[in-house]
């Protein structure tokens, strides 16, 4: 797998919740740390994913937005 996004993060999926068109992917990246994802239903079936299954967290941004409590 070659990608022009540098921050690819290897987990494993603990959940994919499917909706009417877009399922919410939940991947472990380990010590305590859980990223999740929405993508189509299609994508899902497409990726094979299931819980268990090795996946990759991939970002791509040009914006970072930051936020902090008063």
């Amino acid at each position: 797998m070659k990608l022009s996004a540098r921050n690819t993060l290897k987990g494993t999926v603990v959940e994919v919740e499917k909706g009417a068109v877009n399922a919410t992917v939940r991947i472990d990246l380990g010590g305590g740390t859980i990223i999740t994802s929405m993508i189509t239903n299609d994508a899902v079936e497409e990726l094979g994913l299931e819980k268990g299954k090795s996946a990759y967290a991939v970002i791509k941004a040009s914006h970072v937005m930051v936020a902090a409590e008063d």
